[in-house]
C-alpha cells in the first residue's frame, strides 16, 4: 500500500531539473508508490506481462524506448484507478549469457572436468584461450555475472523512471521459473504436446547445439557453383543421353552424402532418367534420379543432388522421396572420421576430420583430377541460413532433440492458434498479418531442446539396460512437488546416485530448454502460477504483453501457444508492439554492428524525462531514428513545465470563480485535449496523446499566459503589473473599456480571481497529463502544492465546457500580429501600441477579451469594426 506523503514542500526559488531523478526514485520507493495492491479484485486489476530483458552486457538506447512505451501505459492505466501488476522480470539463460561468460572470464565449459569447490576464474583472461572447467563451476560463474548486471539493469530502471514494483522481480533461471518450466513440459509430455525424435535438424557448429526454425535468419553468403558429371549408364547413354547429366552445387564436399538426383517431373530435358540410376563422380555411388516438384528447371542446369543434408529443401525431398541416410557432417562442423555405409573408404578418407571449407577444396582438386568437374568454380551470392547469433552457416546434422507441438504439422492446432491471433486485440492492428504469416508457414514443430549448460534442464530420466544402453521410450519423470530438479544431479524417484551411469540404473537427460521455452511462459511466472493461487486468480489472463516486432514469431506465438495448451485461454487480452531504433542509415541498432548509444550518458546529460519525451514519440509499431535534436527538445519541455508552474503557482492560493470569457475558453480547449489524450491513450496511442498535451502547453504559455498576466498580477502582492491599461473603443457599438480592473491595493480583482482559478485548474489537468510522460518534473511540481503524488492522482475527467474554444486562438491571431508589428520595427514587445484596429467577422469573439488584448499588447487604442471575411488587423506603433 502506497503511503501518505506529508504537506506539499515549499517551492524553490530556482527550481531546476538536476538531482531530480535520484530525489524521486527513492522517495517513489521509501513510500511504496507503485507497490502493488494484492487485494484488489480482478476487475479492477491491470496485468501488464513486462518483457524481461536478456542480461548479457550493457542495456542500450533501444531498450529505453520500448520500455518507456510500457511504462507510459501502465502510469496512465494506474491514473485511471486501476491497480497495475508490473513486475519486472530478467531474462539470464541461455546463449547470450554463457558467451558472455565465456568472453569475461576466459573460460569454456567441459562436462568432463570435476567440479572443483575452491576454483576462481583466471586473474587475465584470455578469450582466445579459455580455460576448460566443470559445468558446475561454470553455472556458478553465470550466476555471478547475471546477479552483477541485474542489479545494474534496474539501477538504469529506477533513473528512468518506471514505476515497477521492485518487489516483484523475477528471473528466467530462478527457482519459480524454472519450477514453472519443468511443471508446463511435464504436463506437455503428459498430454503428448512433447516429444523426443531422432531428425535432421539445424545445426550451429560454433555453439553446438541445435536451433529453432525462429531462431533463423538469412544472410548473404559468398560461395560458388561447381559443374559435377554424374555418370549414365550403357544403356542409358544408348538412348542418346551422352556419357554425363551435368549438376550444379555450392558444396561439393557433400558428394559422398548425396543420395539421389532431382528434376522438376514437368522438365522435359530430365524426363525420361527418372527411375533410373546414375553414378557420383570421384565415389562411384548408384543413387536414383527422381521427381519433385520443389525441384528449380531454371536454377543452374535444372537437375540438383540430394544430399543428407546440404540445406532445408534437402529435408523435404529426404522426407517426401523416402530416401536413405548418409551423414558426413558431425556436431563441430567437420566431416566425420569414417565414410558413410556404402561410400567408398579411400576417396572418403583424402576429406575426414576436414571443415567444410578444407573438405570443399580438397574435393576440387580431387574433382579436378578425375575429371568429374568441368570449369572453373563460378561465383555467386546467396541466401544462407544462420542462426541468429551465430558467426557461421548453419549446418544440418541428424540428432535426438525434443519438440513441442505448435501448429507445425497439426491443422487443427494451427488453425486454433490463428483463432487466438484474431480474438487478440493487436497495437497498432496491422501487426497481426506478421502473427497470421508466421503460424501459416510453420514447416515443422517446435524444437525446444538445446546443447548447452547455463538453461532449464529437460525434467527426464532415461533407465539402462543389461548393456548399458538408454531405453528413450520410457522417460523417468519426477513428481511436480520435486520440481526444480536438475537431473545431473538429482536422482529419479526408485533410485539410487550409485546407479547413475550403470547397466540397471539411469542416465540423465544432457539437454536444458531453449530459453524460449521458459520466456513463453512469462505471464505463467510472474503471476504465480500453482505457487500462489490467489494471485494468479488476480492477475492472469493479463491485459498487456507489449514487445517489439521482430519477436512476434517467437515469444508472442510461442507464449500464445503455451497458454492455448495449458489454459485454453488468451495469456492477455492486448499486445502493444513497439517498433525498432535505426541509426541515421537506418539500420537497426544492435550491439552484433556496433551501432548502439547505450543510455546512461543520455540520461546524465539531459534528464530522464528528456530522453523519456524522444521514446514516446516513437509511435507503435513504427521504427524511429534515434535524435538527440528531439532530447532537447523534451528538456525545454520539463524546464518550461518548472518555469510556467513556478509563475502560476506564485501568483498566491486563488481560490476565484472562472467567469472571464478568455479563462473559460482556455479551459474549454482544455477540456478537448484530455478528451483526444484519452481517448488516445485508450487506444495505446500514447505518441498522439503527448503531441495533442504538448501543443496545447505551448499555447497556454505562448498565448494565454500572456493574455492575462496583467490581470493576473492585479492584486498580487509584491508582483509588478507589466505593462499598462489601454482603452477600447468598439466602433459602431459606442462606449470604452477599462482594462485595469475594479480592485483596490493589495486585493485581487474578480478579474484577477478567475486568472488566478483558471491558471491553477489548466496547472492541475496539465501535469496529470504530462505524468505517464514526465514523472519526475510533474511529480516535482505536484509536490509543491498538492499532497500525495501525481502518479496516483485521478485522470483527469471531462472539464469546463461552458467557455468558447475559438475565442483563446482568435484573440491569440491578434496578439501575434502585434507582436510582429514590433518584432519588424526592433521594438521591445512592451513598446506601446498607440492605436490597434480590428475589422471582420471574429470582432465579436475578440471583443470579450479586450481588456486583456490590451494589457498583452500595450495598447492605447483599440478599434474594432464589425465586418464580413476574415480578421484585419492594423498595428500603429507609438
Amino acid at each position: 500500500m502506497t503511503q501518505q506523503r506529508p504537506r506539499p514542500a515549499p517551492m524553490p526559488e530556482k527550481p531546476t531539473l538536476d538531482g531530480l531523478e535520484s530525489v524521486w526514485a527513492s522517495r517513489w520507493e521509501a513510500e511504496g508508490t507503485y507497490r502493488f495492491d494484492r487485494s484488489r479484485t480482478r476487475e479492477e486489476i491491470y496485468s501488464i506481462d513486462t518483457p524481461p530483458p536478456t542480461v548479457s552486457g550493457s542495456l542500450h538506447v533501444g531498450h529505453v524506448f520500448s520500455y518507456t512505451h510500457t511504462d507510459t501505459i501502465a502510469r496512465f492505466r494506474r491514473m485511471r484507478g486501476r491497480e497495475v501488476f508490473y513486475p519486472m522480470g530478467w531474462d539470464d539463460n541461455g546463449l547470450p549469457t554463457e558467451r558472455r561468460v565465456q568472453n569475461h572470464f576466459g573460460v569454456r565449459c567441459d562436462p568432463s572436468v570435476p567440479y572443483d569447490p575452491s576454483f576462481s576464474p583466471p586473474a587475465r583472461p584470455d578469450a582466445k584461450r579459455q580455460v576448460p572447467i566443470s559445468r558446475g563451476n561454470f553455472i556458478e560463474l553465470c550466476e555471478r555475472l547475471t546477479a552483477e548486471d541485474e542489479k545494474a539493469f534496474e539501477e538504469l530502471w529506477r533513473r528512468l523512471g518506471l514505476s515497477v514494483d521492485w518487489s516483484m522481480t523475477y528471473a528466467t533461471i530462478g527457482t519459480d521459473a524454472r519450477a514453472a518450466s519443468q511443471r508446463a513440459f511435464l504436463r506437455n509430455l503428459a498430454r503428448g504436446e512433447a516429444y523426443v525424435a531422432q531428425a535432421p535438424t539445424l545445426w550451429d557448429v560454433t555453439f553446438r547445439t541445435a536451433v529453432a526454425q525462429a531462431e533463423l535468419e538469412d544472410r548473404e553468403w559468398p560461395g560458388a557453383f561447381h559443374r559435377l558429371g554424374f555418370t549414365l549408364s550403357q544403356e542409358q547413354r544408348a538412348r542418346g543421353f551422352g556419357d554425363r547429366v551435368w549438376i550444379e552445387t555450392t558444396r561439393p564436399e557433400l558428394l559422398p552424402a548425396c543420395v539421389a538426383l532431382v528434376a522438376h517431373p514437368d522438365d522435359e530435358r530430365y524426363r525420361p532418367l527418372f527411375g533410373t540410376t546414375v553414378r557420383t563422380p570421384l565415389f562411384d555411388v548408384e543413387v536414383p534420379v527422381l521427381a519433385h516438384h520443389l525441384a528449380e528447371p531454371d536454377k543452374g542446369s535444372g537437375i540438383a543432388m540430394i544430399c543428407t543434408f546440404g540445406d532445408v529443401t534437402d529435408v523435404v525431398w529426404w522426407r517426401e522421396l523416402g530416401l536413405p541416410t548418409r551423414p558426413v557432417v558431425g556436431w563441430d562442423g567437420r566431416l566425420l572420421p569414417d565414410a558413410p555405409e556404402g561410400v567408398p573408404a579411400e576417396p572418403y578418407a583424402e576429406l575426414a576430420g576436414r571443415t567444410a571449407h578444407g573438405a570443399r577444396e580438397r574435393i576440387v582438386e580431387l574433382l579436378r583430377a578425375s575429371g568429374g568437374m568441368e570449369g572453373d568454380p563460378r561465383p555467386v551470392r546467396r541466401a544462407v541460413k544462420f542462426y541468429e547469433k551465430g558467426d557461421r552457416p548453419l549446418e544440418i546434422v541428424t540428432t535426438r532433440q525434443w519438440y513441442l507441438r505448435n501448429g507445425g504439422r497439426d491443422l487443427a492446432l494451427r488453425e486454433a492458434l490463428l483463432e487466438r491471433g484474431a480474438e487478440l486485440s493487436w497495437h497498432p492492428s496491422y501487426m497481426r498479418a506478421r502473427y497470421d504469416a508466421w503460424v501459416r508457414g510453420l514447416a515443422g514443430d517446435w524444437l525446444i531442446s538445446r546443447q548447452r549448460f547455463f538453461g532449464v534442464p529437460i525434467p527426464v530420466w532415461y533407465p539402462l539396460d543389461g548393456e548399458g544402453e538408454p531405453d528413450h521410450s520410457s522417460p523417468i519423470t519426477p513428481p511436480e512437488s520435486a520440481l526444480p530438479v536438475d537431473p545431473a544431479g538429482d536422482v529419479p524417484p526408485g533410485y539410487t546416485e550409485d546407479q547413475r551411469g550403470k547397466p540397471g540404473g539411469f542416465t540423465a537427460d544432457p539437454d536444458v530448454m531453449d530459453t524460449w521455452a521458459t520466456s513463453s511462459l512469462t505471464p505463467q511466472i510472474a503471476g504465480g502460477w500453482e505457487r500462489d493461487p490467489d494471485l494468479f486468480g488476480r492477475v492472469f489472463p493479463m491485459d498487456l504483453r507489449p514487445q517489439a516486432h521482430e519477436i512476434i514469431r517467437t515469444w508472442l506465438f510461442s507464449t500464445v501457444a503455451r497458454s492455448h495448451l495449458e489454459q485454453d485461454t488468451l495469456p492477455w487480452s492486448d499486445v502493444a508492439i513497439s517498433g525498432w531504433i535505426i541509426d541515421p542509415d537506418r539500420k537497426k541498432m544492435s550491439k552484433s554492428v556496433g551501432n548502439v548509444v547505450t543510455p546512461l550518458g543520455l540520461l546524465e546529460q539531459y534528464g530522464s524525462d528528456a530522453v523519456r519525451y524522444w521514446a514516446a514519440h516513437g509511435r507503435p509499431g513504427t521504427d524511429t531514428t534515434f535524435d538527440t535534436g528531439q532530447i532537447k527538445i523534451g528538456r525545454r519541455l520539463a524546464i518550461k513545465i518548472l518555469n510556467a508552474s513556478r509563475f502560476v503557482l506564485g501568483l498566491g492560493e486563488g481560490g476565484g470563480e472562472v467567469t472571464e470569457p478568455i479563462d473559460l475558453s482556455m479551459l474549454a480547449r482544455l477540456a478537448e485535449v484530455v478528451e483526444e489524450a484519452t481517448e488516445a491513450m485508450e487506444g495505446y496511442d500514447y505518441t498522439r496523446a503527448l503531441e495533442r498535451t504538448e501543443r496545447f502547453f505551448w499555447e497556454f504559455c505562448d498565448d494565454y499566459l500572456e493574455l492575462v498576466k496583467a490581470r493576473a498580477y492585479d492584486g498580487v502582492t509584491g508582483a509588478g503589473r507589466p505593462g499598462r491599461a489601454g482603452r477600447a473603443a468598439d466602433a459602431g457599438f459606442g462606449g470604452t473599456a477599462d482594462a485595469g480592473g475594479a480592485a483596490g491595493p493589495g486585493e485581487a480583482s474578480a478579474a484577477a480571481r478567475s486568472a488566478h482559478a483558471a491558471l491553477r485548474e489548466a496547472l492541475d489537468v496539465m501535469l496529470r497529463l504530462f505524468a505517464p510522460f514526465l514523472p519526475f518534473v510533474t511529480e516535482e511540481v505536484w509536490s509543491w502544492w498538492r499532497e500525495g503524488s501525481v502518479h496516483r492522482a485521478s485522470w483527469p475527467g471531462p472539464g469546463r465546457r461552458e467557455g468558447d474554444p475559438e475565442l483563446l486562438p482568435a484573440v491569440a491571431a491578434v496578439l501575434g500580429r502585434v507582436r510582429k508589428a514590433k518584432s519588424d520595427a526592433r521594438l521591445s514587445m512592451r513598446a506601446e501600441v498607440s492605436r490597434l484596429t480590428v475589422t471582420g467577422a471574429g470582432v465579436d469573439l475578440v471583443r470579450q477579451a479586450q481588456d486583456d488584448l490590451c494589457g498583452a499588447g500595450v495598447i492605447d487604442e483599440f478599434v474594432l469594426h464589425p465586418g464580413e471575411g476574415e480578421l484585419l488587423v492594423e498595428v500603429a506603433l507609438t
